[in-house]
């Protein structure tokens, strides 16, 4: 097994169990425990988990994680904030839009006014943020589910039937080459079917996504219409991506002059 199926399934294994041992990965995988120590300083230096004695665990409340937490990760909340707001400005009444799971479109969600606009979502904190708007006409998938998620495939062709004008995506990381990326494939069919039924796409992602390639590439670059960021996206890394055809506009953060680029 190469060493990058192994990690796919380690980050299956905890976001299930939430925990995971070096001696029975070793067993499971037929390789040694110095083999799956390093797969698991990998993972750990991804944000992915952290490494206790003998094994590895979830991160916790307050820790930079990627996967999907009961509590929202709350690391550079003032930029996901400012790019929420930025990107609210697409929105108009009656929009069909859709958000994807994670804690920048939970940010837009938070900023959505009770208005008739309708929401798809399998984000269970982006649907009780919208329940209390009455006027938001809320469109939830069905499926099981796991940690603030409704994952289903029964659900996906009824998704893929759906008008959206506009998605709105999270992602791990942003690159040149491997385009968005995520580490679990759960995730992938789903925001697939969002960027082929959409009109309009964006990307939602702070600084730090940016030269960031995790294992799986669920859209290339040129998919999307624009990428809200935030001002602190270094000057050097902007230009690069915008000198490759890439849209990026920038939130300007609360005290800070940086100008924004592009528009929407």
């Amino acid at each position: 097994m190469l060493a990058a199926e192994r990690h796919r399934t380690i980050v299956d294994l905890l976001e299930r169990d939430g925990a995971v041992k070096v001696s029975e990965l070793s067993s499971q995988f037929q390789v040694t425990e110095k083999t799956i120590r390093e797969d698991l300083e990998k993972l750990e230096e991804k944000g992915l988990l952290r490494r206790i004695h003998g094994g590895a665990v979830l991160m916790q409340e307050g820790e930079d994680s990627i996967l999907p937490l009961q509590i929202p990760n709350s690391r550079k909340s003032q930029e996901k904030q400012a790019i929420a707001s930025l990107a609210l400005d697409c929105i108009e009444e009656n929009d069909i839009i859709a958000l994807d799971a994670g804690s920048s479109t939970l940010e837009l969600a938070k900023l959505l006014p009770n208005a008739p606009i309708t929401v798809l979502t399998n984000d269970l904190l982006i649907i009780r943020e919208l329940a209390m708007k009455e006027q938001v006409r809320l469109v939830v998938p069905g499926g099981y589910r796991q940690n603030n998620l409704l994952i289903g495939e029964e659900s996906l062709d009824w998704i893929a039937k759906l008008n959206v004008h506009k998605v709105f995506l999270s992602t791990t990381g942003i690159h040149l080459e491997y385009g968005l990326t995520i580490f679990t494939e759960k995730l992938l069919k789903l925001k697939q079917i969002y960027i082929q039924n959409a009109k309009h796409v964006y990307c939602l992602a702070d600084h730090s996504k940016f030269d960031k390639g995790a294992l799986i590439t669920y859209a290339s670059l040129s998919e999307v219409d624009m990428i809200f960021t935030d001002a602190n996206i270094a000057d050097d890394v902007a230009m690069k991506y915008e000198q490759s055809g890439v849209k990026l506009c920038r939130a300007p953060l609360k005290g800070n002059n940086k100008r924004s680029r592009g528009k929407v």
